[in-house]
């Protein structure tokens, strides 16, 4: 099959809803490579915890490829900007060998920045420009951005804030000598996997059970012993937190697991939060019900993606 049309396939999901299955299982249908979205599976020997399951990716004794797992290691410290050029990276060489692609995870600003082609560029404050802009109008600010860059990326002009931000990284780049690059257009349709409230907890703590008696306390143990610290392991959180707190002794394993479980819930309930704020700002995200077979979703999504660009080849 091939997306005449469309550029990427998004299945998106909050921790524990299946979408690493499902995605793997859509991208062997459809010739596709996946590209995973998810801001702590970059890092080497975060494995449990991150919830790689790389074990998922090997369908009838074939590995489906997978890009942005396990890109560094552990203890460095990766950020959004570093995600989105090395997406391009990897979609620009998907699409060079004529393959589709779906991008997989939950880390919501990772996916909004290479869906939406955010300006991601590392430029510094400019705490003189911002107090020149500060008194103008948003409309003021949206003539003075577009004088300096063609405004295709309407993100740009979301807020006042953000304007000041591109106006300030055109001037960063026009002081530095720095040329653009434009971020390819991408034609994207968005899946998230979505369970009812009751279903996505009870997933939630059986699969947080299921580590712990797995190995996840023993991979945190490693990390450490290779020489990352307690503030290391706080910066990546959730269970990498709460498990050196225990492992340092300054949990214990009951108060580990209920502190845990709750985080686990509470970051769910924020990329959500974050997927509800990408509607709001024009993100068209359709819904696929949890409960359904992986064969059941993958009719649903291609029955959707036909009307917009599937067709066999």
């Amino acid at each position: 099959m091939s997306l005449n049309s469309i550029d990427i396939i998004t299945v998106m999901g909050a921790t524990a809803s299946g979408k690493t299955a499902l995605a793997v299982n859509l991208a062997n249908k459809i010739d596709a490579e996946i590209i995973s979205a998810d801001s702590r599976q970059v890092y080497r020997g975060m494995d449990i915890g991150t919830g790689k399951d790389l074990s998922e990716y090997e369908i009838n004794g074939v590995t489906i490829p997978y890009h942005l797992i396990d890109v560094v290691d552990a203890g460095y410290r990766y950020n959004v900007f570093e995600y989105q050029r090395d997406f391009l990276k990897a979609y620009e060489s998907i699409k060079m060998r004529g393959k589709n692609i779906v991008l997989c995870g939950g880390s919501g600003m990772y996916i909004e920045a290479v869906i939406n082609g955010y300006d991601l560029l590392p430029v510094p404050p400019n705490e003189e420009l911002r107090q020149e802009l500060e008194p103008k109008t948003h409309d003021e600010l949206i003539k003075i951005l577009s004088s300096l860059k063609r405004l295709h990326n309407t993100t740009d002009i979301d807020t006042k804030k953000r304007t000041v931000r591109a106006i300030e990284i055109e001037y960063y780049l026009k002081n530095n000598n720095i040329d653009r690059r434009e971020y390819p257009a991408m034609n994207n349709v968005c899946f998230e996997l979505r369970f009812d409230r009751e279903t996505r907890r009870k997933r939630i703590t059986c699969r947080l059970l299921d580590r712990l008696k797995n190995g996840m306390i023993e991979e945190v143990e490693g990390l450490m012993k290779q020489g990352l610290t307690l503030d290391d392991m706080l910066f990546y959180g959730l269970e990498y937190k709460y498990i050196s707190l225990y492992i340092c002794n300054k949990l214990t394993y009951d108060d580990m697991v209920e502190k845990l479980n709750i985080a686990i819930h509470q970051f769910a309930k924020r990329q959500m939060t974050w997927f509800r704020g990408m509607e709001r700002k024009g993100t068209v995200i359709n819904v696929i019900d949890g409960h359904k077979s992986i064969n059941e979703k993958i009719k649903e999504i291609i029955a959707f993606v036909s009307l917009t660009g599937l067709t066999d080849s």
